[in-house]
């Protein structure tokens, strides 16, 4: 049992983590100062990357849900 718990509070930093990481980069994305100079490709690599942390925090959960997640 307190396995699991560990594993929840992991899963949460994972989550928080993520959080912040996710800000950083819509706060860059949507500033006024670089807003209109970004390019095709760098707005899909900012796509990219939030897909990547949508599909991180679901294999996180399926792993804590799963008893896998250390």
């Amino acid at each position: 049992m307190r396995s699991q718990q560990f594993s929840e509070w992991v899963f949460v930093f994972l989550l928080l983590g993520i959080l912040v990481f996710a800000g950083i980069v819509v706060a860059l994305l949507y500033s006024k100062k670089h807003a209109d100079k970004f390019r095709l490709g760098e707005r899909l690599m900012f796509a990219a990357i939030i897909l990547g942390l949508v599909v991180a925090v679901i294999l996180g959960a399926m792993q804590m849900l799963g008893g896998y997640l250390f």
